[in-house]
């Protein structure tokens, strides 16, 4: 498969600190030996009710890759910058990092509660990309959990 050997390797955090701990939702990729496959892993954190940490792990195919690397080059973040976007505060913050190839780029920013923070904000052409690029990949993974993982609620 082409395009699997180039260095690939992406990150989404986004958490808070607050009345019940460190609370975050955490996921990541990367590709591993000969570029066949990668490893996603998953971490939620929600001290509410007693809740613990959940982590996963799962080993997704070259296929699954290229259809991230599609979804990351079409949404075009590689040509943005956060400098003008909120920046974290007690609401919590937001990490994208993106390694593609020889492109390396890193975002921090305020949590997003609704398209209105976007378009409140100083770069909301820039910040909309960010935020509907981060919904995608929650919807990626969120599914890639509920096809790998029987998860039943008590």
């Amino acid at each position: 498969m082409s395009g699997t050997a180039e260095p690939f390797y992406l990150r989404y955090y986004s958490g808070h600190s607050g009345r019940f701990g460190h609370e975050f939702l955490e996921f990541d990729f990367r590709v591993v030996g000969d570029g066949r496959s990668a490893i996603a892993r998953y971490a939620n954190n929600s001290n509410y009710r007693n809740d613990s940490l959940i982590r996963k792990e799962m080993c997704v195919s070259a296929l699954m890759v290229q259809e991230i690397k599609r979804i990351i080059k079409d949404s075009e973040i590689v040509k943005e910058d956060d400098t003008k976007w909120p920046q974290k505060n007690k609401d919590g913050r937001q990490e994208l990092e993106i390694r593609l190839g020889s492109e390396h780029i890193s975002f921090e920013t305020a949590k997003i509660g609704s398209l209105v923070d976007v378009n409140e904000s100083e770069d909301p052409e820039g910040l909309r990309v960010f935020y509907y690029l981060v919904q995608d990949l929650k919807a990626l993974v969120f599914s890639l959990i509920s096809l790998h993982f029987k998860i039943k609620p008590i």
